[in-house]
Formats: C-alpha cells, sequence, structure tokens
C-alpha cells in the first residue's frame, strides 16, 4: 500500500509556492491540487476559511505545519484526499486563544469523503508530524522527485 506521500504524488496533489501571501490565499493554493482533480469544488477551501474564522488557527501546529480542513461531509468535498503545498516564505494565520503565533510553511490539506481512508491518513500524517528530519527534508522540497527523496530517506517508522 502506498505511503501518503507516495499517494500524494502519483496524484499530483502537491504544490510548490515561493510568494508571500495570505493565510486565506494559502488555503486556497493548497487546495488547488484537490481541486484540479475533482476530489474537491473550486468553492471548498471557503468552507476551511470560514471555519478558521470562525474557530481561530485550530490548523497549525508545531513545526510550521498546517492541516487546514473542514467539518465532515463539507460542501464541496467529493473524495478523500490530501493536497500537500511547500510555501517557502513563512504563513502568517495570527495569534491563538493564547496569545501563541501560528504559522506554518508545510500544508497539508485535507478533504474527507471516506471515515476509514480519512482516519488511515491523519494516523500516517500524525507519523510525519512526528519525523523532524522529514519534515525539515520536505520544508526544503522543490519538486515531487524532492518528496519522495526526502520520504526515502526519513522513512516514518511505521509502514503502510
Amino acid at each position: 500500500m502506498a505511503t501518503v506521500l507516495q499517494t500524494i504524488v502519483d496524484k499530483k496533489h502537491y504544490r510548490f509556492i515561493d510568494e508571500e501571501v495570505t493565510w486565506q490565499e494559502a488555503v486556497r493554493l493548497s487546495a488547488l491540487s484537490l481541486v484540479e482533480d475533482g476530489t474537491v469544488s473550486d468553492e471548498y477551501y471557503k468552507e476551511i476559511v470560514a471555519c478558521i474564522e470562525k474557530h481561530g488557527p485550530y490548523v497549525v501546529f508545531e513545526n510550521y505545519i498546517a492541516m487546514p480542513h473542514s467539518t465532515e461531509n463539507a460542501k464541496g468535498a467529493f473524495k478523500t484526499g490530501i493536497g500537500f503545498m511547500v510555501s517557502k516564505k513563512i504563513v502568517d494565520f495570527g495569534e491563538d486563544e493564547d496569545g501563541e503565533k501560528k504559522e506554518a510553511k508545510l500544508f497539508f490539506t485535507l478533504s474527507a469523503a471516506n471515515a476509514d481512508e480519512h482516519m488511515d491518513n491523519i494516523s500516517q500524517l500524525m507519523e510525519i508530524f512526528q519525523n523532524e528530519p522529514l519534515l525539515n527534508a520536505l520544508m526544503e522540497a522543490n519538486s515531487p522527485e524532492d518528496i519522495l527523496a526526502a520520504e526515502a530517506k526519513y522513512p516514518c517508522e511505521d509502514t503502510y
């Protein structure tokens, strides 16, 4: 079975940006590869933006990771998938309710239509998020080949 990163590359669900963008634009760009193959509608990112505006930057974690997602069965989510984006510039999501600054460079944008597939994706992502050498290598990625090379060099402990 393919890993999440292999699936992202196989489905061309990746993007690399080098310009400064707002967090809203970053969310839109991170979902574009999912839009291109019909995984989500072109309006899906607006569901994510609305959730972040309502609940704060809950999608941003340590190590400059963002996992933009909406609610289960969100409008415009047709298939389960992950869009991956590397931003060379830090994307500022503002501060959370505790005053902690939330910034991201790696985006793993989720779409969920199948609960089992979605939970498998989340499980694999949690392994990636705990693998700092892999995260650092992914932040330097500029191509799909770089994604696969990073995973080959710094594999997660669990095999899928």
